[in-house]
This record gives C-alpha cells, sequence and structure tokens, in this order.
C-alpha cells in the first residue's frame, strides 16, 4: 500500500486513489506494469545499485546543442550537451515490448550512475518548465537516462600563435564513487556517438576535427571509469586581419609619407610622426584587452604589432637624423666659409705687402713672417679637418665625432634611401612573418 501512495505521488494523473489508500487504476496499463517491475518491494530497493556478475556497463552518447562563448581570458568554454547514459538493470526487467518513460522526479528511486564532468567550473541542469531529464525503460531492462546540462569546462590554451592558433579543449566524464571494478564507461557509437558539432556555428572559430577517447582516472582512492571527447577548434583570422593587421599596415604607410615631405617643413613631418605613433600605441592596447595579461604568452599579434611599431618609430627617427645632418652640414658649410675668407685675407695683404716693399728689408722680414702664419693658418685648418676623431673629448663631442666620421656627402640622399629600403624590409619581414605562423 506505501507502494501505491508512492507512485499516486508521481503520477496523479494516472491514478486514483479510494479511501483506505488503495490505488486503482482506470485502465492504466502504464501502472500495471509499473506495478509488476516491484511486485513487494519499496520503492528505495531500486536505489542500490545492480550487482551483477561484473561492472555495471554504462554506454555514453553526447549532442551539443550549442558551445555559447569561448574564452581566452579565463581559458574555458560553455555549452550546453544533451548527455545520454544507458545501462542495463535486471530487476527492472518486465513484460511488453514498449519503453516506459517516467517522470523524471523518479530518477531519485532509482540507482544512477554516479557521472561527473572533469573540469567544470559551473554546470546546472535546466528546468523551466520542468527539470529536463528522462528516465526510460526497456522491457529488457535498459534504462535510459538523459539529461540538458549547460556546463562552463576549463580548456588550457596555447596562444603563442593567436590569432592564427588551434585549440583543443575536451569534454571528461568520470565516475565520482564507483571504480572499474563497479562500474564501466564506454562510448555507444563510437567517434559518432558525438553529434551536433557538424552544424555548429561559431563566432571566431571553426570546429576541425573531433573523437572520443576511453581511458582511466588514477586517484589515491583507486582507479575509475572515464571518458574524453576531444574536438579542435580552428580560429577565424579574417575579423583580426580588419580590425588590427590592415590598419596596423596603413599605418605604417602613412608613416613612409613623410620620406616625401620637404625637410624644411619640420611641422608637417614631425606630426604625422608622432600621430602614427600615438595611433599605433593605442591599436596595441586595444588589441590585448580581449587576452590574459600573462607574461609567458608572446602572442604572433604581439610579434606583428611591434614590427609595425618599430618600423613607425623608425620613420620618425629617420627624419631626425635627417634633419640633424643638415643643420650640421649647414654649419660646416659656414665654419670652412669664414676659414676662407680669413686665409683669402691674408693671401692679400702678402701681396700687397710683397709689391709695396719689395726692396726693404724689413719688409722682407715681415714677408717671411707672413708665410709662417700662412703655413701656420693652413696648418691649423687642416687639424681642424683631423682632430676630431683623434684627441680626448667629452661624451658629446664624441657624440659629433661618430657624425663626422660616418659623414653623408647629402644628407637630402637619406630619404631617397629610405623610400626604397623602408618598404623593402617591411616586405620581407612579412613574408617571413606569415610563413612562420601560418606554416610551422
Amino acid at each position: 500500500m506505501d507502494q501505491m501512495l508512492q507512485m499516486e505521488e508521481f503520477f496523479p494523473p494516472l491514478c486514483t486513489s479510494e479511501q483506505k489508500g488503495v490505488m486503482h487504476c482506470e485502465d492504466c496499463t502504464f501502472c500495471t506494469l509499473f506495478c509488476s517491475i516491484f511486485p513487494q518491494y519499496p520503492f528505495s530497493w531500486a536505489k542500490k545499485k545492480y550487482k551483477p556478475d561484473g561492472p555495471v556497463s554504462v554506454g555514453m552518447s553526447l549532442d551539443i546543442a550549442s558551445i555559447d562563448t569561448i574564452s581566452e581570458i579565463n581559458m574555458d568554454y560553455t555549452a550546453t550537451i544533451f548527455l545520454r547514459q544507458r545501462w542495463t538493470d535486471e530487476r527492472l526487467c518486465f513484460d511488453g515490448n514498449k519503453s516506459l518513460s517516467l517522470d523524471g522526479r523518479l530518477v531519485e528511486m532509482l540507482w544512477v550512475p554516479d557521472t561527473f564532468i572533469v573540469d567544470s567550473k559551473k554546470s546546472f541542469l535546466h528546468d523551466i518548465t520542468v527539470e529536463n531529464r528522462l528516465i526510460r525503460i526497456y522491457p529488457n531492462g535498459t534504462v535510459l537516462y538523459a539529461l540538458r546540462i549547460t556546463t562552463t569546462v576549463a580548456c588550457s590554451m596555447d596562444l603563442t600563435k593567436y590569432p592564427m592558433d588551434k585549440q583543443t579543449c575536451t569534454l571528461q566524464l568520470e565516475s565520482w564513487g564507483y571504480n572499474i571494478n563497479d562500474v564501466t564507461f564506454y562510448w555507444t557509437r563510437g567517434n559518432d556517438s558525438v553529434r551536433g558539432l557538424d552544424t555548429l556555428r561559431l563566432a571566431q572559430y571553426t570546429v576541425e576535427d573531433h573523437f572520443t577517447s576511453v581511458s582511466e582516472a588514477v586517484y589515491e582512492t583507486g582507479h575509475y571509469p572515464k571518458l574524453v571527447f576531444h574536438f579542435e577548434l580552428k580560429r577565424n583570422i579574417l575579423y583580426f586581419i580588419l580590425e588590427t593587421y590592415v590598419p596596423s599596415i596603413l599605418l605604417v604607410v602613412l608613416s613612409w609619407v613623410s620620406f616625401w615631405i620637404s625637410q624644411s617643413s619640420v611641422p608637417a613631418r614631425i606630426c604625422i610622426g608622432v600621430t602614427t605613433v600615438l595611433t599605433m600605441t593605442t591599436l596595441m592596447m586595444g588589441a590585448r584587452t580581449s587576452l590574459p595579461n600573462a607574461n609567458c604568452f608572446i602572442k604572433a599579434i604581439d610579434v606583428y604589432l611591434g614590427i609595425c611599431f618599430s618600423f613607425i618609430f623608425g620613420a620618425l627617427l629617420e627624419y631626425a637624423v635627417a634633419h640633424f645632418c643638415t643643420l650640421h652640414r649647414l654649419s660646416s658649410k659656414e665654419l670652412q666659409k669664414d676659414e676662407d675668407e680669413e686665409v683669402e685675407e691674408e693671401r692679400n695683404g702678402v701681396l700687397a705687402a710683397v709689391t709695396n716693399s719689395s726692396s726693404d728689408p724689413d719688409d722682407m722680414n715681415k714677408l717671411d713672417s707672413n708665410k709662417s702664419s700662412k703655413t701656420s693658418v693652413d696648418g691649423k685648418r687642416e687639424r681642424s679637418k683631423h682632430s676630431g676623431c683623434g684627441s680626448p673629448m667629452s661624451v658629446v663631442k664624441r657624440l659629433f665625432c661618430i657624425f663626422d666620421c660616418l659623414h653623408v656627402k647629402n644628407p637630402y640622399h637619406i630619404d631617397n634611401y629610405a623610400r626604397f629600403s623602408f618598404p623593402l624590409s617591411f616586405i620581407i619581414i612579412n613574408v617571413f612573418y606569415w610563413v612562420y605562423y601560418l606554416y610551422f
């Protein structure tokens, strides 16, 4: 009678009770079959695990309804799955040729495997409008137990090739309390046990491959059955090309415009250089907002942004060097002009002295002194040309000495060299970059 009363709680639409609590089924074949499964035992009897000659074999299958989010910052993914488990319990055999679909609340009265999701950070069972779980019993005692679960699972990612990376994530199922002597797990249809990935559409990824495997989890308390579902995700790079790579390339090309602007237009060239540097810095900061702040990851996108920043900053330095060389050349010309004028004046004075008093001995002595002074001036001039790199100087003068040694005949040619060398080197580095990260 207690059995009938508990059945009335689970199946009120099907059965009605009389005054003394004895259940009477009105044309209820379902209740008749269910009562035949438990002829004289209370409901708690089935809660105990069935113990055949060996461990209970539990078959698993999955349907991936959706993969909602894949987070590189938290290194996890959130998925909604339909988990189906099958096993045979001979205590639940009954006569007939049709299966029984039971109320999901009846699972509290039956034995079910204690399966859990490894590496799950957060999971929940859907309960709108009722708990999304199914119990179905077949005449031979086979039990089908289905659940609809949304879970957030950790996924270790290698972001060194981001955004040209491929990530392999797993969904692992284990038994919590029953070891391999009590329960064994297997995939019901091998690799075909997981469905739904072929029609799945993700925002940034494409599912390239997936497969299943069977293993054992070894802990201090024993060996436990374990099923693993592996799936490989390839990131779609088109978004990053349009969002990051193309703007970076355009900024580098924009910095080269200064090579065609006259060196005398200081505000224009400085404005282009500083603007491109600041814009590139902002672009680099924006590219890192969706990524973990980990020093161990030097990502492919960081390498490319660093290359672009170096070329932009190099274009700014190129103008600084060219402008300095131009000013240094002008100052050298002025110094040379002053020295030539001084020498010319001395020569004119010597010639005048020779013509006016060529017969006077005193004038001859003056002529000798003028010649010696001329020689000394010429020597000073020669020494001034070569004394820059040899005598000990301060640090600043040494830098000027280096520039003298690396003398550019025409500083305006620096822009001509830059117009050719900057684009050529940028193209060569791009070829090596894309070949390495796409094929190695």
